[in-house]
């Protein structure tokens, strides 16, 4: 997002020394900002928990205390114009933003701010790990919260988070748990919630909020639909109709029709999203790592990343480039030999027993179901049989915290611009799973990867180096993913409209506000 990023900030910084008197009424009369889709919007209502694909509608309705700016690679002003920390990084002060009101009408201030986190710490699920390092959260005055910390963090990077970092309004309902499953929102952000339909295609609707602090002097978007198309041949035709303002995936061949087609803008950029293929290391065939050895060298890499035609880039490690945790000259190979012998080694393979593998991956994804069918194919001729099931997300998570598959395929990007998520999510031990979906139970890594936040902060170097044994661990060690690609976004949008940019922090995110509709 460098351009529009850069004059976000200025304009923040610009808000902070002069806060409108009146804040102007929100547009009406325009066509809504329509976004395809092709997996079910919300799985979690409330924003302590919230930890999966509802990021792109939330990241319209809440706020955090500062935004990741991919240009500067630094945390910019969002609902905080400015911060310090002391010198030992111990403890954090953030200054925050005049005349901004929840959804519900009351005040944001630092007790607000106090209340939202402390909520959300307590949670203990989802992204909440992010506050690990606090101990204490003080309201100072109405604009001005500080916090203080049991070791050195980041903290202006933490707060701003995709995840668990949101600021909401704790008393919007006595019990805010049956609030938010009502499909209720009590953000601080541009829109806010108009209308949900659990399992519809047209499943949810956001509405401008008059009363929001940025203001509505200029063109903006009045409304923002979210519509679930899980076929990306008839995303593409809503879009060409008109129908639809946004795709935010398309297979290889469609988007290559969307660079020269009239009327539709595309955009291509690198992203910190890769994809994952989770090995059930707990029950199952694939309990034995040599079965997991040989799924990893069976994988077809460098053929997969021929077929996606620039949708994705080779993985290097777990961590892509850009982030602390990248571990260069580290890109997968296939080797059949190999697998073949790690086969023969546990029994299976063509002289052995057949071995057949339950493969889940998310509904309507061209590039998973790609994978599936290259897989598929590579390992008949070894006598593995895969059997693939597309699902709903949502349903193909709750199969997966019940460990019901043998390869779980998802993709995976950090809560925040900081490469601690792949680990402390996916691979450390955790009961029951949440996305520690190769249910992993390794006390060492645990241990090697509790020290990594701190080191972050006070030795990078030693941060580097406990990643990069980290990374040996899970992938050589235990065997415990494969990792066939690094998602190139590639997305396709009305070509009237202005503004828009991807930022890697956020996936899949448009940040509706700042664009600009078109004629």
């Amino acid at each position: 997002m460098r351009r529009r990023l850069v004059a976000a900030a200025a304009l923040m910084l610009l808000a902070a020394c002069s806060a409108p008197i009146e804040v102007p009424q929100a547009p009406v009369g325009e066509a809504p900002f329509v976004y395809v889709n092709n997996l079910d919007v919300i799985t979690e209502w409330d924003p302590s928990r919230s930890y999966s694909n509802e990021i792109i509608a939330f990241q319209n309705v809440y706020e955090t205390l500062t935004l990741w700016n991919p240009v500067t690679k630094k945390s910019a002003p969002r609902l905080a114009t400015s911060w310090r920390s002391s010198a030992d990084g111990r403890t954090w002060t953030f200054n925050l933003r005049p005349d901004v009101t929840f959804h519900t009408g009351r005040p944001l201030d630092a007790a607000a701010v106090k209340a939202s986190i402390e909520r959300t710490m307590q949670a203990k699920t989802g992204a909440s790990y992010i506050w690990d390092a606090v101990s204490a959260i003080r309201a100072e005055d109405p604009r001005t919260v500080t916090f203080s910390l049991k070791y050195s963090v980041p903290l202006d990077l933490v707060a701003s988070a995709g995840y668990a970092a949101y600021i909401y309004d704790t008393k919007a309902a006595p019990d805010l748990g049956k609030w938010f499953k009502e499909g209720r929102d009590a953000g601080s952000g541009p829109y806010t919630v108009a209308n949900w339909q659990r399992g519809k295609e047209e499943e949810l609707t956001l509405r401008a909020y008059d009363k929001y602090w940025g203001g509505w002097t200029r063109p903006h978007y009045n409304a923002v639909k979210f519509r679930v198309v899980p076929d990306p041949e008839r995303a593409y035709r809503l879009l060409q109709r008109g129908e639809v303002s946004f795709v935010d995936r398309l297979s290889p061949r469609l988007f290559a029709r969307a660079e020269t087609a009239p009327g539709v803008r595309t955009s291509e950029r690198p992203s910190f999203q890769t994809a994952m293929l989770l090995f059930n290391t707990a029950t199952g065939p694939m309990k034995d790592v040599r079965l997991r050895r040989a799924i990893q060298k069976a994988v077809d890499y460098r053929g997969l990343l021929k077929a996606l035609k620039g949708a994705a880039s080779p993985a290097s490690g777990l961590i892509p480039e850009g982030l602390m945790g990248h571990v260069p000259g580290r890109v997968p190979k296939q080797d059949l030999n190999g697998a073949a012998q790690l086969l023969a080694r546990a029994g299976y393979g063509p002289a052995g027993k057949p071995l057949r593998l339950r493969l889940t991956y998310g509904e309507g994804d061209t590039d998973w179901r790609l994978l599936a069918t290259q897989l598929t194919r590579t390992l008949q001729p070894l006598n593995v049989t895969i059997e693939a099931r597309p699902m709903p997300w949502n349903a193909q998570w709750e199969l997966g915290k019940k460990r019901g598959q043998d390869i779980f395929v998802m993709y995976w990007w950090p809560d925040y611009a900081d490469g601690y998520s792949w680990f402390g999510n996916v691979f450390h031990s955790g009961n029951p799973p949440v996305f520690n979906l190769a249910y992993l139970n390794d006390q060492g890594l645990d241990a090697m990867l509790d020290t990594v936040p701190e080191l972050t902060v006070t030795d990078r170097p030693a941060a580097q180096r406990a990643y990069e044994q980290a990374t040996r661990r899970v992938l050589d060690q235990r065997a415990a993913a494969a990792l066939p690609w690094v998602v190139n976004y590639q997305r396709a949008f009305v070509g009237g409209i202005r503004g828009y940019d991807d930022n890697p922090a956020y996936p899949d995110v448009v940040f509706v506000y700042d664009l600009r509709p078109s004629g």
